[in-house]
């Protein structure tokens, strides 16, 4: 088992979720557990700042990230562009410089990949993505926290994400690759990832769910989307969409997951988002513990 001490090699920043090996995430997600059952249980944030940086709207991000920093001992603060000097042209790196000399973090949810490169690059405090346009892997770590909760371990586990292949899939193939879990990743033509990352991809969603200890999916209509696509991409994306009988071609106690907010009868039924089998608001409420171990690990 891996201590906290014996980490000491993790990189500073958290971008991709590569940053972290196997034995790493198993650290993460019992340290996790053990917080999600004692949330007081760590002070490594005690007096200092937590600068969050919020380009776009968000509910579960924002909430998980600020309560679990006030849980740690820490004060976050939530930033947004039209707030700070990026909004009138600061550059990145200045921001990044001065940030860094008041706080012991910095998050940034962007839709700007080469921002959060950038901030990472000039910032001399951890740099943690919230989410970009490529990955999202705090959604990840919140992900095999609600598997292994489920199923005692992680590795070894199937779980099929169907419909976009999105930043959330990629997250997926990437850091549910060096978990150990078998990840596949079924999309219509013209909405796959363009490369595997560890996963295996599927054009039939019947096929990747076949035998799949959960079964996982997102919107289909993203923030950015052009609305005037939405008519195509519901009806490329349909037969994609996760209701009870694709659940039922999955493993028998197979769990559903969403990485929320849903829209039922797009992507996901009611039935499925409500229902007896869905481990999604337990996802949710994740975020934060898996959060905190993470944030314990870069400022320790």
């Amino acid at each position: 088992m891996l201590t906290a001490h014996r980490l000491s090699r993790l990189p500073r920043h958290f971008l991709t979720g590569e940053e972290l090996s196997r034995d790493e995430i198993e650290y993460l997600l019992n340290r996790a557990t053990e917080l999600k059952r004692d949330p007081h249980a760590s002070r490594a944030l005690a007096g200092q700042t937590v600068a969050l940086i919020f380009e776009h709207p968000s509910t579960r991000t924002r909430v998980s990230f600020e309560v679990g920093v006030f849980e740690m001992g820490g004060q976050p603060m939530i930033l947004r562009p039209g707030e700070m000097q990026i909004s009138r042209g600061e550059a990145i790196r200045d921001v990044a410089t001065v940030l860094s000399r008041h706080v012991a973090a910095i998050g940034l949810r962007t839709g700007d990949e080469q921002m959060l490169q950038d901030l990472a690059r000039y910032a001399t405090v951890p740099v943690i993505n919230m989410l970009s346009p490529l990955h999202h892997p705090c959604q990840v770590l919140a992900d095999l926290l609600t598997i292994k909760e489920a199923f005692g371990e992680v590795s070894g586990r199937c779980l099929t994400y169907v419909g976009d292949g999105n930043n959330v899939a990629r997250s997926l193939a990437v850091v549910g690759a060096r978990a150990g879990v078998d990840v596949r990743i079924a999309s219509p033509d013209g909405y796959a990832l363009q490369e595997d990352h560890g996963a295996t991809l599927f054009a039939d969603p019947v096929a990747a769910v076949a035998g799949a200890d959960a079964v996982y999916t997102d919107v289909w209509l993203s923030m950015g989307d052009d609305e005037s696509t939405a008519s195509r991409r519901r009806e490329a994306l349909s037969p994609f969409r996760l209701d009870d009988e694709l659940l039922d071609r999955a493993a028998p106690n197979a769990i559903a997951l969403h990485c929320l907010p849903a829209h039922p009868g797009d992507e996901i039924s009611e039935e499925v988002l409500y229902g007896r089998r869905e481990r999604i608001w337990d996802q949710a409420e994740n975020r934060r513990h898996a959060q905190k171990a993470l944030l314990e690990l870069l400022v320790s």
